[in-house]
């Protein structure tokens, strides 16, 4: 699947995806930072991914969702780069993901996010309604000092 507009694509043809640039925002994040390349590339592997190409096709944004395409998603990774945000790229992005036809009629749509909630509520993501129901695995320090 390909969404076009003037200047950028997204796309899910994991063989157009830009590991170096994945890795160097994903490794550097506050959520993963310091995750080892091969735990990134079993991520890639094993999830739905929307890469987000200038009209040169360079990568400029990224997402996964970890899905079973029929009950659950868990929507993670998800960037634009830098010196393109606040140009509506994360809009289209994560409109792209909640519209693509293989994510419809899912019992749930997970995300975490520490600083983008605004975002995602305009495409339907809402507070947990009872978070007692959920439960983690979250350990401290998971990737450690290693890349």
């Amino acid at each position: 699947m390909t969404v076009n507009t003037s200047d950028y694509s997204i796309s899910t043809d994991k063989s157009k995806l830009n590991f170096n640039v994945i890795y160097n925002f994903i490794a550097n994040s506050y959520w993963a930072k310091g995750i080892p390349k091969s735990v990134m590339q079993s991520a890639i592997d094993n999830s739905m991914c929307f890469g987000v190409y200038s009209a040169h096709n360079e990568q400029v944004g990224f997402a996964r969702v970890v899905t079973d395409k029929a009950t659950f998603a868990y929507l993670a990774d998800v960037f634009i780069a830098p010196h393109l945000q606040g140009n509506g790229l994360s809009k289209l992005l994560i409109k792209t993901i909640v519209e693509h036809p293989e994510l419809q009629g899912l019992r749930r749509f997970l995300l975490a996010t520490s600083d983008a909630h605004s975002l995602y509520a305009q495409y339907g993501f809402k507070p947990i309604d009872n978070p007692a129901l959920l439960m983690q695995i979250n350990p401290a320090n998971v990737y450690g000092d290693s890349k």
